[in-house]
This record gives structure tokens, C-alpha cells and sequence, in this order.
């Protein structure tokens, strides 16, 4: 899987993305470290170990590096950046049941606007998978020859 790149100072709006999310009772926020457990288990849950592993990270930043999607006290997506390198977007991921309305949209731009604020430029997507999504949400470009990027040797399997 290809990496993409994001122009970080020509993103879309925040304010809209989290006043449609308010409107359907879903908070888009970062995570607090007291919350870990309860995000990387359902991260772990939902999608996949390797996947938590980078969550544990984000979690071990200051400030945290993940940001939750929460309805009724509940998680139902999370977004994370600087976790397999510095500068890199993701892992991201909605659950099934919240799919269709605008959350994964939200989370993606609420965490790039962080990462900008943060002082970067620019975001690498990392082994990106919904190439189009990223293309009409923020811009996103693919990078040539990018895979497997800074994936080449890791240990286990791949992400299914």
C-alpha cells in the first residue's frame, strides 16, 4: 500500500466538521490518558493488534496524539498521528455502526488541524487504503515509490 501526502495549510474547516458531528450527539475530541485502556481495547476489538500497539503511542504523547469520536460516552472511531514515524497520519478507524455519517471525515481533519497546530506542514498518510477518500477529503496526493515505506521489515502479518 502507497503513502499520500496532505498540504496541512490548506485543509477545510474545522468548526463545520464538529458542529455536524454535535448536531448528531457525536463529541470529536482528543483522547485523555486516563482513557487508554478503554480506546486501545476497543481499537484492538474492532480492527487489528498492530493497530493498538500504535494507539499505545499516541497515548504516550503529550499532548496525546489521538483523537476519539465519542456518542453516549462511547467510542465509535479514533484517529491518530506520530505513531509508526514523526509526521505520519493514522492508523484511523470508525466502527460499522457509525459508517456513513460523516465521522471518519471529521476525525481525519480535527487530527490533521492538530498536527498543523503542532507546526507541521505537511502529513504523510501511511499505507494508505481508501486512496479516493483521502484525495476528495483533504487533497491527499500518492508518494512514488512509497511502499512499504517505513513498514519495510516490520515483524508479524499484515494488516488484513
Amino acid at each position: 500500500m502507497t503513502d499520500m501526502l496532505v498540504k496541512l495549510y490548506t485543509l477545510p474547516p474545522l468548526e463545520a466538521e464538529l458542529a455536524a458531528m454535535s448536531e448528531q450527539g457525536i463529541r470529536i475530541r482528543r483522547g485523555m490518558p486516563p482513557e487508554k485502556h478503554l480506546v486501545t481495547s476497543w481499537v484492538r476489538h474492532e480492527f487489528f493488534e498492530v493497530w493498538k500497539s500504535e494507539t499505545e503511542v499516541a497515548f504516550a504523547h503529550m499532548p496525546v496524539s489521538c483523537w476519539v469520536a465519542v456518542q453516549s460516552n462511547a467510542v465509535i472511531g479514533f484517529a491518530c498521528y506520530d505513531t509508526s514515524a514523526k509526521g505520519f497520519f493514522g492508523p484511523i478507524g470508525v466502527s460499522s455502526t457509525a459508517g456513513k455519517r460523516g465521522v471518519g471525515r471529521a476525525l481525519l481533519i480535527a487530527t490533521l488541524h492538530a498536527m498543523r497546530a503542532e507546526g507541521y506542514g505537511y502529513a504523510i498518510i501511511g499505507g494508505v487504503g481508501p486512496v479516493e477518500f483521502y484525495q476528495k477529503t483533504v487533497g491527499a496526493t500518492l508518494i512514488d515509490d512509497s511502499t512499504p515505506g517505513v513498514y519495510d521489515g516490520m515483524l508479524g502479518e499484515e494488516p488484513k
